[in-house]
């Protein structure tokens, strides 16, 4: 779907940010749906534990680049969230080599919401928003788009900080359960 969206977003076809739009919220949807059916089947696999935050990150990421390039977007804030994302991948790709799986938290799902949120206010604003809307001197995108952020910078130092513990040793998982090897029993 993600070719299908950009194409969309970027080509200048009348109604074409409204197909983008809806390609990108089924996107999300059925992303999210996706895992939801897969843990409350108990079919949650390996393959699918990889490939569904990875569609998540190139979802997002094209995203934000066809954004750049429509000039919504600033690059630098397109680059945190990039960065961000390429970075927790690479955490999981080193964890994966010595067995250790680093889940979704909270601040990730948290962070993700976030992300399609604003990317999707980014998509519709120049046509349903009215440029006048502003609370301080901003409009609704800005502060989506530094609530995003914010979520983005706290998620990832939130599974850095997850992953150094587990990779350390500092945390063993007995039965489901984590147990810091730090505190006295």
């Amino acid at each position: 779907m993600i070719p299908v969206f950009m194409v969309f977003l970027l080509a200048d076809v009348p109604g074409g940010d409204i197909v983008a739009l809806c390609v990108f919220v089924v996107a999300a949807a059925s992303d999210f749906l996706d895992g939801y059916f897969a843990r409350r089947n108990q079919q949650v696999t390996v393959l699918g534990a990889f490939l569904d935050p990875l569609a998540d990150k190139l979802l997002v990421m094209a995203a934000l680049v066809s954004l750049v390039s429509l000039g919504d977007l600033s690059a630098w804030v397109a680059m945190v969230v990039i960065a961000r994302e390429l970075a927790i991948s690479g955490l999981r790709m080193v964890a994966a080599v010595q067995n250790v799986v680093i889940s979704a938290s909270r601040w990730g799902k948290i962070k993700t919401a976030s992300q399609m949120l604003a990317i999707a206010v980014l998509i519709i604003e120049p046509r349903w928003l009215d440029p006048g809307w502003t609370l301080w001197g901003q409009t609704v995108s800005w502060y989506l788009v530094m609530i995003m952020l914010v979520f983005t910078v706290l998620s990832g130092i939130d599974y850095f900080a997850h992953a150094w513990r587990r990779l350390s040793g500092q945390v063993v998982v007995t039965g489901g359960r984590a147990l810091d090897k730090t505190k006295e029993d």
